[in-house]
């Protein structure tokens, strides 16, 4: 993938001048940008930046994507169902991102996420049961 290829989070726009530029520093103006760049972390395979936009509270101390053979996860899309802002720092994403494992039968994930904006960048904080 090329800087100039489609951005993987689904938007018609350049990777660049998508999510490419939230993996590079730049901070999400809101939370579904925010969600859309994490989707593209993992299709890119950017555990560190995953790290980085994990609010500290809930965030792991490690986070592998390292796959077995014949297990590596082809993401095949990503839908925004919802974007609801709560108030200045809180707001919910519900979201439903398809994937394949191997040679497997694609998989429907569904997720209602929680965010939190903290001294002016947004942070995953967790998924709603």
């Amino acid at each position: 993938m090329t800087p100039a290829d489609s951005c993987p989070c689904g938007r018609p726009v350049a990777y660049a001048a998508c999510c490419g530029r939230f993996h590079a520093g730049d901070a999400a103006p809101d939370a579904e940008a925010l969600m859309r760049s994490r989707y593209s972390a993992y299709v890119k395979q950017l555990p560190a930046y995953l790290l980085a936009s994990w609010h500290p509270d809930t965030r792991p101390e490690t986070l592998s994507l390292d796959e077995p053979a014949g297990q590596r996860t082809h993401w095949l899309g990503l839908t925004v169902h919802e974007h609801t802002l709560q108030d200045a720092d809180h707001a919910q994403v519900r979201f439903t991102a398809r994937y394949r494992i191997g040679g497997g039968s694609a998989v429907k994930m569904q997720e209602h996420s929680r965010f939190v904006r903290l001294d002016g960048r947004w942070f995953y904080l967790d998924a709603l049961p």
